[in-house]
């Protein structure tokens, strides 16, 4: 009894973990973009989808480590903030296959976009445009392995 007790927690520990990269939840976790300069995790909270800097090329000073500041944000009492570990990606919602309605803020400009995502073949397209998605950039994440 005890055996298949266990084996009942491990199938269910193994098919939820694999549900939950699938689906509406497909997104969550860290994903490091194909170009491999920048990494981000994006996570769920009062079901909308948001993510935040981990490292990138341009939010880092030369030594690879240590952060830049938000110098070109807008708002100037932002300016003085680390940019590492600040949530640049807001509001994302699920709808009908894709993440849509968000805003992403490009720090290294100092400008937000609309934007939007989708997953194809466990790759993570994430869209930042203005005004119409057609005026746009895709860029392409896998998930981050360290």
């Amino acid at each position: 009894m005890k055996k298949l007790s266990l084996y009942l927690l491990l199938l269910l520990f193994t098919v939820g973990k694999t549900f939950a990269q699938t689906g509406e939840n497909a997104i969550i976790g860290i994903w490091e973009s194909d170009k491999k300069d920048v990494r981000m995790e994006i996570y769920k909270e009062n079901g909308k989808y948001y993510g935040k800097y981990l490292w990138g090329a341009q939010i880092v000073e030369k030594d690879g480590v240590t952060s830049k500041k938000d110098s070109k944000n807008p708002e100037p009492k932002l300016r003085t903030r680390n940019l590492i570990g600040i949530v640049s990606l807001t509001g994302l919602t699920w709808d009908d296959g894709e993440y849509v309605d968000g805003k992403i803020y490009n720090a290294p400009s100092g400008e937000y976009y609309k934007c939007k995502a989708w997953m194809k073949d466990g790759k993570m397209n994430l869209r930042g445009y203005m005004g119409i998605s057609l005026l746009g950039q895709t860029a392409t994440f896998h998930r981050y392995k360290p």
